[in-house]
């Protein structure tokens, strides 16, 4: 019989994170895995080995542990300095520089430089945004084989006009050149770097969107009478079920495209009157009516069941919009969500 650990106080850090990463699951943990080496997935391995039975309230303290450090403002001050400091005492100098390195962002001693060293995939989702004549422009400046890999991932219409444009352009006058360097440093560049630095807050948000609607409840409240500023933070950067409103009828349309008949209906059990008017009014009078008489058939339904349907169709939803497909707009100020 497994033995069981009653007593949190009891519990070492190795085995915390132990018991971590086999309550977020195979998905998330396997992530986590793969950024550790050898000797530290052993560790950890031999740890969750040996844990025996965890209880739930165990689980949940855990959990609300790990939050308050997240969430905390005044325990730990994190700097380059101090970053750089913890780095050194337990990996070698190289690696500590290379690591360093890229959290500063692309190198290079220019802009142009340093846009052959930002990924080929995040340059070509900026551009395909800009003018056909600025993405011609900046192809021009960067590396050949850096801008073959752009032009394969823009559109295919579009990336023939920058193609045109290329061909017919002559040379680029330097106050065009330094318009354009100093919207990439001011817009895409800052947009990278703060991409990078991931606030703890919207970490715990994507950790309480994958939690069943219980479970979060739980933290939550747990989570507020410790931290009320840090849980109102993370509250608004959740994207629940009923942030869907915010997405305009031809994105909801594309959306009902995507996603499963039987899977919309049990998610619209449990929406607000809003959102389930917002779908309806984008379907024919036909397959809303259908889809009424298939929610009206379904009778009772469990919570759980509920709950998955949502977090299929948010998942999609969100699928859609890194892809520029549809748009989500933000709450109040009239921008967008990224993911």
């Amino acid at each position: 019989m497994d033995r069981a650990i009653d007593d949190y106080r009891s519990v070492e850090g190795r085995q915390k994170a132990a018991i971590f990463m086999l309550a977020i699951g195979h998905e998330h943990s396997t992530q986590i895995f793969e950024k550790m080496d050898d000797e530290e997935i052993q560790a950890l391995a031999e740890a969750m080995s040996t844990l025996g039975t965890i209880n739930a309230a165990m689980i949940e303290r855990l959990f609300v542990e790990f939050a308050d450090l997240l969430s905390s403002h005044g325990g730990l001050v994190g700097s380059a300095t101090s970053t750089e400091r913890l780095l050194m005492s337990a990996l070698p100098e190289d690696r500590v520089k290379q690591i360093m390195e890229e959290m500063r962002g692309p190198a290079g001693r220019t802009m142009w430089d340093k846009l052959g060293n930002v990924n080929e995939a995040a340059l070509a989702n900026y551009l395909k945004n800009e003018y056909p004549q600025t993405v011609a422009v900046v192809l021009s400046k960067v590396r050949p084989d850096h801008a073959s890999r752009v032009l394969a991932i823009l559109p295919e219409n579009f990336s023939m006009e920058v193609v045109m444009r290329m061909l017919r352009m002559e040379a680029v006058q330097k106050d065009t050149l330094d318009h354009v360097e100093k919207t990439l440093r001011t817009e895409f560049m800052t947009n990278l770097a703060r991409a990078a630095r991931r606030d703890s807050h919207e970490m715990l948000a994507d950790i309480f969107n994958n939690l069943d609607r219980a479970t979060e409840s739980r933290f939550m409240t747990s989570l507020e009478e410790r931290d009320s500023e840090a849980t109102e933070r993370i509250k608004q950067l959740m994207f629940t079920f009923d942030d869907l409103a915010r997405v305009d009828g031809g994105g909801i349309q594309i959306l009902l495209s995507k996603v499963e008949k039987d899977q919309l209906g049990l998610a619209l059990k449990g929406a607000s009157d809003e959102v389930g008017e917002l779908f309806f009014a984008n379907m024919s009078e036909r397959a809303g009516k259908m889809m009424k008489e298939d929610m009206e058939a379904m009778g009772g339904v469990r919570l759980k069941d509920v709950d998955d349907a949502q977090s299929a169709i948010l998942t999609e939803a969100k699928t859609l919009a890194d892809a520029g497909e549809i748009v989500i707009a933000g709450s109040g100020d009239g921008g967008e969500l990224v993911y």
